[in-house]
């Protein structure tokens, strides 16, 4: 009974650091840990025994995801750790069309390989196939790749 007991201290005092860490380790620790117990108690206790653990094992790590999600971030304690303010920017991504490609553009800012060029008035990001381009470069648009411009220079 005293390894039983140990091995779902054990895996319940890793559940709790899992929580307060980082990674799943401390997580997989502490579920290896719960399953040992549950393995011990049903090789002394048989079936009903193992069955039994299984569900103290269940019934623990339910408490322990709820007591993670759910109850502790509205405590005091985990208000200290959360981030609340932004930084006020907005993003403003200009959607790239197939009908720009073969137009001109000038490089905004460096593009090394990535950066911005203005294209009929208006920044968008692009990437520099031939790789560095200076501020004020003219450009071709060769391709469209997601959200951003393929270009070369001319």
């Amino acid at each position: 009974m005293n390894l039983i007991a140990l091995l779902f201290i054990l895996g319940l005092v890793f559940m709790f650091f899992e929580v307060f860490t980082p990674g799943p380790v401390f997580g997989i620790l502490g579920g290896l840990t719960l399953m040992g117990g549950i393995a011990a108690a049903a090789m002394k206790y048989g079936g009903t025994g193992g069955l039994l653990a299984g569900l103290g094992a269940l019934a623990a790590v339910s408490a322990t995801l709820y007591a993670e999600l759910v109850w502790l971030p509205k405590t005091r304690f985990a208000q200290k750790f959360s981030v609340r303010s932004t930084s006020g920017a907005t993003i403003q991504q200009q959607a790239v069309d197939a009908i720009m490609i073969g137009k001109l553009a000038e490089a905004v800012t460096t593009l090394a390989p990535s950066g911005y060029v203005q294209l009929e008035g208006k920044r968008y990001e692009a990437f520099c196939q031939t790789g560095h381009a200076a501020r004020g470069t003219q450009l071709r648009v060769t391709g469209l790749d997601n959200f951003r411009l393929i270009v070369t220079k001319i």
